[in-house]
């Protein structure tokens, strides 16, 4: 007879496994940026630690800037770290002690081959360009992360509504890519596992 009562109370609770679930109210919060730049299929808007759900709008510009600032230095580095993967180096010394470009090793040999007067001119560049260029001085950019400032333009002005969102959701989405292509290269190079063909 127990076992009957356990069996029925087995059936009784996988069958509300079938049975309608509640709807579930969805928080206007998170909903303030599901048509964002960036939220695109399959994903949508994707938040999983929360960063953004309490639809703080300043937050949510804040990190986005920070997305593209990041996508923006690991395109570069993925371009970087193809140059120097190549053998392809500049003419000349990296610094005064007589070390040239082509002594530098590629990935993270350069690291260990690059002399501290390298490092600086590589730190006192990235200040530069992170204080005085790469911000929107004038105050007329049009989204976060324009940095024309007036000056350079490149037909941008030319492009209606639709094509300035495309190209931009274009520029979030390679930086995405480029962001887990040097983090991909990066770690088999550690592993000794290149990723890049032997062509050179």
């Amino acid at each position: 007879m127990t076992m009957k009562i356990a069996i029925l109370a087995a059936l009784a609770g996988s069958a509300a496994a079938f049975a309608p679930s509640a709807k579930i109210t969805s928080n206007t919060a998170l909903n303030a940026f599901e048509d964002a730049l960036g939220s695109q299929a399959p994903l949508g808007f994707w938040d999983p630690l929360g960063l953004v759900s309490d639809g703080d709008q300043a937050k949510f510009d804040r990190l986005r800037y920070v997305e593209l600032k990041h996508g923006r230095i690991a395109m570069l580095a993925n371009v970087g770290y193809l140059i120097g993967a190549s053998g392809l180096t500049f003419p000349g010394n990296i610094a005064l002690d007589g070390t040239k470009f082509s002594d530098v090793g590629a990935g993270f040999d350069a690291l260990s081959t690059i002399p501290a007067g390298g490092f600086a001119q590589i730190f006192l560049l990235a200040g530069f360009l992170e204080l005085f260029v790469m911000q929107d001085i004038t105050g007329t950019g049009e989204f976060v992360g324009d940095f024309r400032n007036e000056s350079l333009d490149f037909g941008w002005d030319t492009f209606d509504d639709t094509t300035k969102l495309q190209k931009r959701a274009i520029e979030l989405n390679n930086g995405r890519a480029a962001m887990m292509g040097i983090l991909a290269l990066m770690v088999h190079e550690k592993l000794e596992v290149s990723l890049l063909p032997d062509l050179f």
